[in-house]
């Protein structure tokens, strides 16, 4: 199967089974896994901050940080689209007791009039508003990157207003591939981020939660609440290292891949629209909401996975498990669809 259902399919290389095989372990609880130890401190230093925490999920890291970021009966603004609303199970109600402000923005991107315009006054009929949360790359949006300049004018209101501003960089490294931008650069616009390694870093487990030593100190504890408190789980760590280091310059080729399935999928008869691709997400707008199942039926059929993204919406993300024979196969099958 050519599987472009996610970019969380992806199975570990043999070059990162043995540096997972090799790895050294010990208690984490307690502090004393080398290997994750060396994965915290990797991540901080490459992304020019104090700490990190390695964790099993990227719900999971999103959950602590808005859980030390926000208190119950307070407010998080984020885009109506984001990660940390739409699949993380109510998360943000059930682990902290906040209350959301959705902003519709654009393909999953906030402005600063976004959001200051949403920060409620001192006013005891409306909750407190107490983190501003962003998603870069945004999944909803197909994979779009933020406008650097946007998040420095989004961080600066955000300090201004003595207000916490959170990074869901579950693709992080999707964009910085492509805006070039100096990570730490990128990083200090934030008061935490979200990394996650088992995307299209190709890692088969884990996230990590990213800084300074006071915040990533809570997080140790609000995680152990959370039921997230790891042993030796540096064999998986390992992991995610071996992608650190080794996985995401090739981020370019996936991207590659998205573009070539974009110019295919603008030249079908079902095909309405594709929203215009950045990164590794192609997201498809049919003309026909009936066909949606046909199409999904008529690939799976000739081996090749996708799902459904809405009502009239495809969605295919490209990674490390698919070559670029793998690609021209979808297309030709692609092609082929009669409907």
């Amino acid at each position: 199967m050519i599987d472009f259902r996610s970019d969380t399919v992806t199975k570990p290389s043999k070059e990162m089974k043995d540096a997972m095989f090799a790895a050294p372990v010990g208690d984490d609880v307690f502090n004393e896994d080398p290997s994750i130890n060396e994965l915290q401190d990797y991540a901080a230093q490459l992304f020019g901050m104090e700490d990190a925490i390695y964790c099993s999920s990227g719900t999971q890291t999103n959950q602590i940080a808005i859980n030390i970021h926000a208190k119950p009966g307070g407010e998080v603004i984020t885009h109506e689209e984001s990660h940390i609303y739409k699949y993380e199970g109510g998360g943000i109600a059930k682990n902290t007791g906040a209350s959301v402000r959705l902003l519709r923005g654009n393909r999953g991107r906030l402005n600063v009039e976004d959001v200051s315009k949403w920060i409620n006054p001192d006013d005891i009929h409306l909750p407190v508003t107490q983190l501003v949360s962003l998603e870069d790359t945004s999944n909803r949006g197909g994979g779009a990157i933020y406008d650097f300049e946007e998040i420095k004018k989004i961080s600066s209101f955000c300090r201004e207003n003595k207000m916490p501003i959170h990074l869901d960089g579950a693709r992080l490294m999707n964009a910085m591939i492509e805006n070039k931008i100096d990570l730490k650069e990128y990083a200090s616009q934030f008061d935490s981020i979200s990394l996650c390694l088992s995307k299209g870093l190709g890692a088969p487990v884990g996230s990590l939660l990213i800084g300074k030593k006071a915040f990533i100190k809570d997080a140790r504890r609000v995680r152990k609440v959370f039921g997230g408190g790891m042993r030796q789980a540096g064999i998986i760590a390992a992991g995610g290292l071996f992608a650190l280091k080794n996985n995401v310059d090739r981020l370019a080729e996936d991207h590659k891949h998205a573009k070539a399935l974009e110019a295919t999928l603008n030249e079908l008869p079902w095909v309405d629209s594709v929203l215009d691709v950045e990164t590794n997400i192609v997201v498809v707008n049919l003309k026909n909401a009936a066909d949606r199942d046909v199409i999904i039926g008529k690939l799976n059929e000739q081996g090749v996975k996708i799902v459904a993204f809405g009502p009239d919406m495809l969605r295919f993300v490209t990674h490390l498990d698919i070559s670029s024979s793998g690609i021209d196969q979808t297309i030709s099958i692609l092609k082929k669809i009669e409907l």
